[in-house]
């Protein structure tokens, strides 16, 4: 089960006790990695995470909070003996911007290859090279700039029912198999597919991450059912909502209202201005609007 990590919860600039906003999730040993602001290897340090485990990075957009720590995460992932190729995944219009950064570190040990995202539409990326049942998901936001909010879901194997392989005659060792999703073929030539002996399938674990936008609809739908929903909040005083319409980013009040509206079963709040000193005198009155609402701090894990 994915083990999730908010290494900073800041916006604009890292404070003293506050990182910039990024997101470790390992799935068996194996790590994604949302956002890279400046001092991200050192939050990944100060929270325990293993650098050696990213196997990819998705970026949101192009704003430095989100992207100016790639050369320092890069330059650090070289000292884990990394050799294999590393994915950087973003908005088309930030490719430009991943290769330059990429190009100051002085040459690294691995290969980095930014892989562009469709700005104006949603896409799905299998993630088959970490699980053949992980898979991201991405969602068109409204930021000053092109940006992308992200899903992460890990499809569940359905149910094994022994009870129905063993009545079908199904060896033990072909047990595996099928429930992998994959048909078998028995010693006495009867071909057995996987939906004679599984049950019905299982809701995904699904992880979404939005920030940085205004508080679209869409997102709802987006972050339908979620188990985890990250999404920004950068005041929580009700005054703030002209100045971040203008900037287009949302207000503590809104992530809980599309919380509300998807059906999340819990909310971290993040990306929370350097004017926020204390975030969490708010978390009180936003849960009358979703109970399930949790004002983040650096380092908040959760296993799902």
């Amino acid at each position: 089960m994915p083990d999730i990590c908010l290494l900073g919860t800041g916006g604009m600039l890292p404070l003293r006790d506050r990182f910039l906003t990024s997101l470790y999730y390992e799935h068996n040993g194996r790590a994604v990695l949302i956002d890279c602001g400046e001092g991200t290897q050192v939050a990944a340090a100060a929270h325990g995470v293993k650098l050696s485990r990213i196997e990819c990075i998705f970026i949101t957009h192009s704003h430095g909070d989100h992207i100016f720590g790639l050369p320092g995460l890069l330059s650090s992932i070289s000292n884990t003996g990394r050799t294999e190729e590393l994915r950087i995944f973003a908005p088309r219009s930030c490719i430009p911007v991943i290769n330059a950064l990429a190009n100051i570190t002085g040459g690294l040990p691995y290969p980095v290859s930014a892989q562009p995202l469709d700005e104006d539409r949603e896409s799905d990326i299998p993630l088959t090279f970490i699980d053949p049942l992980l898979t991201v998901r991405t969602l068109p936001l409204s930021h000053r700039v092109p940006c992308l909010g992200y899903c992460i879901e890990l499809r569940k194997k359905p149910v094994f029912e022994p009870e129905r392989a063993r009545e079908l005659g199904v060896p033990v060792e072909y047990w595996k198999a099928l429930h992998s999703g994959q048909s078998v073929t028995l010693p006495g030539g009867a071909v057995i597919a996987p939906g004679q002996v599984t049950g019905s399938q299982r809701e995904p674990v699904k992880v979404v991450y939005t920030t940085d936008t205004l508080p679209l609809p869409e997102i709802a739908g987006f972050a339908e059912n979620a188990d985890l929903f990250i999404c920004e909040g950068m005041y929580g005083l009700p005054e703030k909502k002209p100045s971040l319409d203008e900037k287009r980013h949302m207000l503590m009040q809104d992530a809980c209202s599309l919380a509300h509206d998807a059906g999340a079963k819990r909310l971290w709040l993040t990306h929370f201005s350097p004017a926020e000193k204390e975030p969490e005198i708010y978390e009180k009155a936003l849960k009358r609007i979703f109970p399930g609402v949790r004002i983040s701090s650096d380092g908040e894990r959760i296993t799902l």
